[in-house]
């Protein structure tokens, strides 16, 4: 299996070593294949909120960088690591950078069947938020979400605080190798729900064929089906399903 980590550190120290040691880990549980990706390294422009991509499609985008090439890595691998530094306690300008130029996918979510983690580097405090953050990034890309962890590097290192990094980067390699061979699509929580039926109605009645999401919805099912893959619902949750719908139908 293929492993991409996106390292949003232009310095190869502490978030690099720390997702470095957790590739190894990870590779020491089973037959992994992994490439460790230094944002620093490639071109990414940045995002003039101009809608294309949104509106009528990413290939439309006025940038021209080296997103595709990168997107191309999510699309060929099993799982991703996305690795910050706790920069002004929120993820690195590098990594919004990139994030900001999948916006599209937000919009048009993908990575279903895919794991992702992530892990934050930091000095002091303030990470948890950032894991908070990627686990609600990583959900709204399609990814199945293996909660990431944060580790301290406050300078000067004690060997106490390399010791606790090195164990929760052991368990973060656990639990997210467990994941990463179930393959699995997992059950959508009555919140995943709310949101699909409600965008996928509202879309629906508000936009055309001229709208690449709308194109979008409508060639993957979308529109008639449960959710945005194949899952059997409770008959509570076809319920509520049909009540999100109507719901939505009201609100716009």
């Amino acid at each position: 299996m293929k492993v991409i980590a996106f390292i949003g550190s232009v310095r190869k120290k502490h978030t690099y070593e720390s997702t470095e040691g957790f590739l190894k880990k990870l590779q020491a549980c089973g037959n992994i294949d992994y490439e460790m990706v230094r944002l620093s390294e490639y071109k990414l422009g940045v995002c003039n909120g101009c809608k294309l991509c949104l509106d009528k499609g990413e290939e439309l985008c006025p940038i021209k960088d080296d997103r595709n090439l990168l997107l191309e890595k999510i699309k060929n691998s099993d799982g991703v690591v996305f690795a910050s530094p706790n920069y002004s306690f929120h993820v690195s300008a590098l990594m919004k950078q990139f994030l900001d130029r999948l916006a599209f996918i937000f919009h048009r979510p993908q990575f279903f069947g895919k794991t992702c983690t992530s892990i934050i580097a930091q000095g002091v405090y303030g990470g948890n938020k950032i894991v908070k953050y990627f686990n609600f990034v990583g959900k709204a890309l399609g990814f199945n979400v293996v909660k990431g962890i944060c580790v301290t590097n406050l300078e000067p290192v004690s060997e106490k605080a390399v010791a606790k990094n090195e164990q929760k980067i052991e368990k973060l390699a656990g639990r997210f190798y467990k994941q990463l061979i179930k393959n699995e699509l997992p059950q959508p929580s009555l919140f995943d729900l709310f949101i699909f039926r409600m965008s996928r109605t509202s879309m629906k009645m508000k936009l055309d064929e001229n709208f690449k999401d709308f194109k979008y919805y409508t060639q993957k099912g979308w529109f008639n089906s449960d959710f945005f893959y194949p899952v059997k619902l409770s008959p509570a949750k076809k319920i509520l399903g049909r009540l999100f719908d109507k719901l939505a139908m009201k609100t716009v």
